[in-house]
């Protein structure tokens, strides 16, 4: 991060309920007044305000040069963005959903994640990609993926996915003022999510790349970011009726990865559960769980378990209950971990 990120208070303001949406909104509203180098493009963010409305009234207020529909062209919307980092501006993308972003991953696996390294750090790439992802609406293939995995896997890009109202608005801050690029991963079913909120005076959140501890508890940590984090904290509540003091870490960005906060909860209780909606093999899951092991192995009551996503292609809607981490299964893990730890 080579800009401020910190989000001054300017108006004191009563928090009233706003959802994560409109903090998303809000966001990009506030850097575009602030900084005539933002623009925002992709299909249907103008005239519709964006699938999801998220970039609801953002090209009345600032036109159509600043707040651009594109055509249904994603390497052409990406490539385009490129140009116009490498022209001193700060686009902000957005994919409509996850899986439409695959066309564009030769522009950002080429060209994005590599043109700061490419000049030796003389071109930044102010640059974000705003994916809407994951399951739990009822979406068909291609509307529901958790395509994290890739974008961890290819060096050059931060991966950030926030759980909570502040969280969206602080974080796509912080990525829009970056002048790294961005993948900015948002939960779809978390969209609706409210909190009590002033976007008026919006507080400071930790900085991309600080995980942060939603629960604290005792008996073993739960790691999640993203959709996952509100169905860890219900596991975590309902555990209590095991007798289990489940603490809650939500990593907020994969890359850069907070190895502080993780190895310190996970050296506190002894035993630790990765929870996401991405694939199990080959998932972040299997990242996390070796860092954690190489660095917290003599700490460690049992083995660090996986609660992920199958193996599959995302499924129907009917079934995509049975296909996400839900609070059984993330306590069936948390089961066999004391099991393990007591054989």
């Amino acid at each position: 991060m080579t800009r401020a990120t910190t989000v001054a208070k300017t108006v004191a303001a009563k928090p009233r309920p706003a959802t994560m949406a409109q903090a998303l909104q809000r966001a990009m509203r506030d850097a575009m007044a602030e900084d005539p180098t933002v623009h925002v493009l992709g299909e249907d963010v103008g005239t519709l305000g964006g699938v999801f409305r998220v970039t609801d009234g953002l090209q009345k207020e600032f036109g159509e040069d600043r707040v651009t529909d594109t055509p249904l062209a994603e390497a052409g919307i990406l490539g385009t963005a490129v140009g116009m980092a490498m022209y001193g501006l700060r686009p902000v993308v957005e994919m409509q959903f996850d899986a439409f972003a695959y066309p564009a991953f030769e522009q950002l696996i080429s060209h994005v994640s590599r043109m700061r390294n490419r000049t030796r750090g003389a071109m930044p790439m102010p640059l974000v990609v705003r994916v809407p992802y994951g399951g739990g609406i009822g979406g068909v293939e291609h509307h529901s993926d958790s395509s994290e995995a890739y974008y961890i896997a290819t060096p050059g890009l931060h991966v950030v996915a926030p759980s909570t109202v502040e969280d969206a608005y602080g974080l796509l801050r912080a990525a829009i003022a970056s002048d790294d690029p961005v993948i900015f991963l948002e939960p779809k079913r978390l969209y609706w999510s409210k909190a009590d909120w002033s976007p008026e005076s919006p507080a400071a959140v930790e900085p991309i790349g600080k995980a942060v501890v939603r629960r604290r508890g005792t008996s073993a940590t739960l790691i999640t970011y993203g959709p996952s984090v509100p169905v860890c904290l219900e596991a975590a509540e309902a555990a209590q009726a095991e007798g289990w003091d489940l603490e809650v870490v939500d990593l907020r960005s994969l890359v850069p990865f907070d190895d502080e906060t993780v190895c310190a909860s996970v050296r506190r209780t002894g035993r630790a559960v990765v929870v996401h909606e991405s694939t199990g093999f080959g998932g972040p899951g299997g990242e996390i769980a070796a860092r954690v092991s190489e660095r917290c192995f003599h700490h460690l009551e049992a083995p660090v378990l996986r609660v992920a996503g199958f193996d599959i292609p995302y499924p129907p809607p009917m079934l995509e209950r049975h296909h996400l981490p839900g609070v059984d299964r993330i306590l069936d893990a948390v089961a066999r971990l004391q099991w393990e730890a007591g054989s």
